[in-house]
């Protein structure tokens, strides 16, 4: 299987080895055999079909390097062909495609009312989910969770396919103690979380790599890649969870930032309905949904055990996608201010039909704001939908890999 290497960029192309890509000998050509094999898979990724010639074409590899590379990363199992296509003239055309049973990552979303597991395949595809609510997350808490559903997930598997797992990745809040308050858990136990390094907590139960990216970033991610973000070049991206939170993506691959907390929109000021100073996360979060519930004397646990099933929301919901959408349309037009946005996309841990009102409320909104000045952007829905932060975590260690996007990756550690 490709050796694990440093990563490239994308807008690279190949890298020429003479005498093909498992000739010679040295460090230096096995990297570079490496990144090709990476540029490659990379390629059949983004464009389902390809052909053997379409590949030696646009990654700039002679035909017979990438003939030789096809066949290597066949014999590892990672891509498979296709039933040929036959033209008018000539052999028939063999297109090229990702093996879903190529390679496995697991991916988890910690969040303020939920853990989310993911078992995913090398094109995307969730193969197994567990769950568990509570009412706020502790470090044992999600150890326990960690352990007990890992180890339930792999029985399921055989050693071939667990021989396959590339590793685990993590979707969380930073500075979870922050939100004593909000999620009306005792400080002591949210200080637990200032303690340690989460990424080398879990890394000590498990024994492949560890990656940890913030949870809205990591959404963002996943609509990058597995949703409809690869129609646009640029785009902001806002997920409504227990908060909101978003990501900035520029030239097709979402930008972290600094400190990993590039598109933390929740902290962006938009006044309430009253006109008072209030930020984002106080107006169109799903903890204010919450808590409209449980003063109508409602149990809110509705949202986190079923995510995609509200059907018995009635008056509360309406009030709040109207009061969210509101806060929204400010947001996003300081946002489109800053940078000049085509399109902002946005999704949540909620049902589709809830996610289409929002977007179409947001859109009302915005029409209804004073917009001199600004483009307006297309508000668009999000296509991955609750799951996009344990998505997103499983792509990290599928990235760090086998593929070419260094810009999904925050923090690694091997276990």
């Amino acid at each position: 299987m490709p050796e694990n290497h440093s990563l490239g960029s994308d807008a690279v192309g190949a890298v020429p080895v003479h005498g093909g890509p498992h000739g010679g000998g040295g460090a230096n050509q096995i990297r570079v055999r490496a990144y090709n094999e990476r540029l490659l898979l990379s390629l059949v990724r983004r464009t389902a079909g390809l052909s053997k010639a379409d590949i030696a074409r646009l990654s700039g590899l002679s035909a017979q390097t990438a003939s030789v590379i096809i066949r290597a990363l066949e014999h590892d199992g990672l891509l498979r062909r296709g039933e040929p296509v036959r033209g008018k003239v000539g052999k028939p055309s063999v297109p090229m495609a990702l093996n879903p049973d190529g390679a496995y990552s697991f991916g988890l979303k910690i969040g303020r009312r939920s853990a989310d597991l993911v078992l995913m395949d090398f094109v995307g595809t969730v193969r197994e989910r567990r769950i568990e609510t509570y009412k706020y997350p502790t470090p044992a808490t999600i150890r326990q969770f960690v352990r007990t559903a890992i180890n339930s997930l792999i029985a399921r598997l055989t050693p071939a396919q667990c021989a396959r797992i590339a590793g685990l990745g993590i979707a969380a809040p930073f500075e979870l103690w922050n939100w004593v308050d909000e999620m009306g858990a005792p400080e002591h136990d949210m200080n637990a979380w200032r303690e340690i390094d989460l990424a080398e907590d879990i890394g000590e139960i498990v024994s492949f790599p560890v990656f940890l990216q913030n949870d809205a970033t990591a959404a963002c991610g996943a609509e990058l890649v597995f949703g409809q973000g690869a129609n646009y070049a640029d785009f902001a991206y806002f997920f409504i969870g227990s908060f909101i939170g978003g990501g900035v993506v520029l030239n097709q691959a979402v930008y972290a930032g600094r400190t990993g907390n590039a598109g933390a929109f929740g902290s962006m000021p938009v006044g309430d309905r009253a006109g008072n100073p209030s930020q984002l996360i106080d107006q169109a979060s799903l903890f204010v949904l919450e808590e409209m519930l449980t003063a109508e004397g409602i149990n809110p646990d509705r949202l986190w055990r079923d995510p995609e099933s509200w059907d018995d929301i009635g008056p509360q919901l309406d009030r709040w996608i109207t009061q969210a959408a509101r806060s929204l349309a400010v947001a996003i037009t300081s946002v489109c201010s800053v940078i000049d946005f085509e399109t902002v996309i946005v999704d949540g841990g909620f049902p589709a039909h809830v996610r289409d009102r929002v977007v179409a409320a947001t859109r009302a909104a915005v029409m209804g704001l004073d917009l001199q000045g600004i483009a307006m952007p297309r508000v668009e829905p999000g296509v991955v939908g609750n799951g996009a932060r344990a998505i997103g975590a499983a792509s990290l260690p599928l990235f760090s890999r086998y593929l070419l996007d260094q810009n999904v990756l925050f923090k690694q550690v091997e276990g």
